[in-house]
């Protein structure tokens, strides 16, 4: 059993933008009182603790929950009845508006984004140490979502299109409809490494979940690390994949 169970959110603990089930919410909960759990994902801080902090069943351990907003550009853990913020990347107002501008572009060039066209929501998102770009707006139907790029080919132009006009960041596939900038070599795998550094357990003593681990997918960058990694289909696939873990623990408590 791993002492680190890190988690994708949307596509694998929950549906895009959505809460844990209470089915999940209930799996997850044990987890924790079991283990040291961590979940990284594009969203901000407050998207975290709405889908699945604010879901957990009540006196969940919390000091067995990490949590790694804006893809690993940030790091919480919580102290003192409160989530402290360990580090957080920040862009500075200058780095953001030039990473709007070359999103705006970029979107333009490849004629994939109307701004002018009504969206579910900011198209841009400002969340401190990540911009954010929603090709459908930040509230779109989950629905939607998954029907705008089944194969990754238009997130992958627009990558490419603002990769090339902002050298100096890394941009990366985000999640069903959305392209992630952050500082230049700040990603899932720099959340990983600094979560296991922090938390005192080696790279490969620790297992990465993930909807998206493969060439293109928004979990691909954890194949930078040297931790475990297990591939799921969706948040049902994970639920199945707790309650082995969960079956295994109970298993050595019995023995």
């Amino acid at each position: 059993m791993a002492p680190l169970i890190i988690f994708d959110l949307d596509g694998t603990l929950a549906e895009s933008k959505q809460s844990l089930t209470s089915e999940m919410a209930d799996l997850l909960s044990r987890l924790i009182d079991q283990t040291c759990v961590a979940v990284i994902s594009g969203g901000a801080l407050s998207q975290f603790l709405k889908q699945v902090v604010t879901q957990l069943q009540n006196g969940v351990n919390l000091s067995n929950l990490y949590l790694l907003p804006t893809s690993g550009a940030a790091f919480y853990e919580f102290q003192n009845s409160d989530w402290k913020k360990i580090y957080e990347e920040r862009f500075s107002e200058k780095e953001a508006h030039t990473i709007e501008t070359a999103i705006r572009a970029a979107a333009e060039e490849t004629d994939l984004i109307d701004f002018s066209k009504p969206a579910w929501g900011e198209r841009i998102e400002y969340r401190g140490g990540q911009v954010t770009l929603s090709a459908l707006g930040q509230q779109a139907p989950p629905s939607l979502k998954k029907e705008w790029d089944p194969d990754h080919t238009k997130r992958k132009m627009l990558q490419a299109e603002i990769a090339e006009r902002l050298p100096e960041f890394s941009v990366g596939i985000g999640g069903a409809t959305s392209i992630d900038v952050t500082k230049r070599g700040v990603d899932k795998a720099y959340g990983v490494r600094k979560l296991c550094e922090r938390l005192h357990i080696s790279e490969p003593d620790a297992l990465y979940v993930g909807d998206e681990l493969e060439s293109g997918g928004n979990d691909e960058a954890i194949y930078k690390t040297s931790v475990q990694t297990r591939s799921v289909k969706d948040p049902l696939e994970t639920a199945q994949l707790i309650e082995l873990l969960l079956a295994r623990i109970a298993q050595k408590a019995i023995f």
